[in-house]
């Protein structure tokens, strides 16, 4: 079968084919550490799974409305209302199946062939396949380890062109877990109203921050930027529900009325009893979160320190999410005990999972080949173990 053009121009999500490979080698009996997954290794709270469990023996298992219940609807606009201070209508939300689909709705609801859409490297790898996907050009520019990865308003101002439709920001990061302050967000926001350009603003991890570091939307700075913003979130980091694939857009209410189009002829509604697990989560205690932070700060502390120890290795502290995105080009061009020379991040990764039994995840999937990407979303005891075997990887070279 001759399949569709489009289906060339992207790849499959290297995370999970990292994390799939890690799987494999496990159910072999070989004792893998893997870095890899994007996702906390705390359960859902208790009494989110209990609303779902009531869902289901109430019978609550049939179509529910395409853009999301009035009930999930209001608990997310008291959510943004409640902690970001800003407000929205029904009509300006859709809840679809996670944040990834929220995204994909929004580029084939927005983008098409001719535009120009500006994302910053290092990115989260499905950006760039998405805006393929949709037609679209992805702009790739550099935000550089020595402004913390964070582009500056000059160069998105110097990248903009007459066929720019979007700029995708992402605070705090996934890999780098670089988090954009106030006056950065307000900086950004006046080139972006400057030059009449979209903002997709990608704030899933909004609650995993470090350091007493405020978060901000950049929608929060006017009327003219909040406009133009495309504000994703969903449920599935914060309250760790990655199975239940909850995400969610405020923006436009015209681009809100496409993606409902969209997502009635592809998707349909998100999963009833996951929509009403959602309303409890975002109405319900959210104490627990705090406990869950600490416990990723002290991770996060933990391997940083680690990393920066280890001989041709750098590695910012990240400001938010649980990643790590350390620099390891400084042992590019040495050689392993089999002889490999390490050239890229691409080698550097399958030599420390096949000598090492350490999954992580290339950096140029990211954008950026000097790098590597680990996340500290799993037990200290598995960090400490992952990383004494990096550790004795990286002493090995010659």
């Amino acid at each position: 079968m001759k399949l569709a053009t489009r289906t060339t121009k992207i790849q499959p999500s290297p995370t999970l084919a990292i994390t799939n490979k890690a799987k494999t080698m496990k159910a072999q009996g070989i004792d893998v550490v893997g870095f890899g997954a994007g996702e906390p290794d705390f359960d859902t709270p208790d009494h989110i799974k209990a609303v779902a469990k009531k869902a289901l023996d109430d019978g609550y298992t049939k179509y529910t409305p395409v853009p999301g219940s009035p009930e999930l609807k209001a608990a997310i606009i008291a959510k943004l209302k409640r902690d970001n201070g800003l407000e929205y209508a029904p009509a300006n939300i859709i809840v679809s199946l996670g944040a990834k689909h929220s995204i994909f709705n929004v580029a084939q609801a927005a983008w098409e062939e001719g535009d120009e859409i500006i994302i910053p490297a290092p990115y989260w790898v499905s950006y760039p396949d998405i805006v393929l996907l949709a037609g679209a050009t992805p702009v790739i520019i550099e935000a550089k380890q020595e402004n913390g990865f964070k582009v500056t308003p000059a160069q998105l101002d110097a990248a903009i062109t007459p066929k720019t439709k979007c700029f995708i920001l992402n605070s705090p990061s996934n890999p780098s877990g670089a988090a954009y302050t106030k006056d950065e967000l307000k900086a950004l926001a006046e080139v972006i109203v400057r030059r009449d350009i979209t903002v997709l603003s990608d704030e899933i991890y909004e609650k995993l921050i470090y350091d007493g570091f405020e978060f901000a939307s950049i929608a929060q700075f006017g009327e003219e930027i909040k406009k133009r913003t495309i504000l994703v979130n969903g449920l599935s980091k914060a309250y760790s529900m990655t199975g239940w694939r909850i995400g969610y857009v405020a923006a436009d209410k015209g681009l809100v009325e496409a993606m409902n189009n969209i997502q009635s002829q592809s998707t349909s509604n998100p999963v009833s009893f996951c929509d009403k697990a959602s309303v409890e989560a975002l109405n319900g205690p959210q104490e627990f979160m705090i406990e869950w932070v600490a416990e990723f700060d002290r991770r996060r502390r933990y391997i940083t320190d680690r990393l920066n120890a280890m001989p041709g290795v750098k590695c910012l502290l990240p400001q938010g999410a649980f990643y790590v995105f350390p620099n390891f080009s400084g042992v590019y061009g040495k050689s392993t005990p089999s002889g490999k020379i390490l050239t890229n991040s691409t080698e550097l990764s399958a030599y420390l999972l096949d000598e090492h039994n350490v999954a992580a995840v290339p950096g140029v999937a990211f954008g950026d080949d000097a790098c590597q990407r680990l996340s500290y979303a799993m037990s200290m005891k598995a960090i400490e173990k992952g990383i004494d075997r990096i550790e004795a990887a990286v002493k090995s070279l010659k």
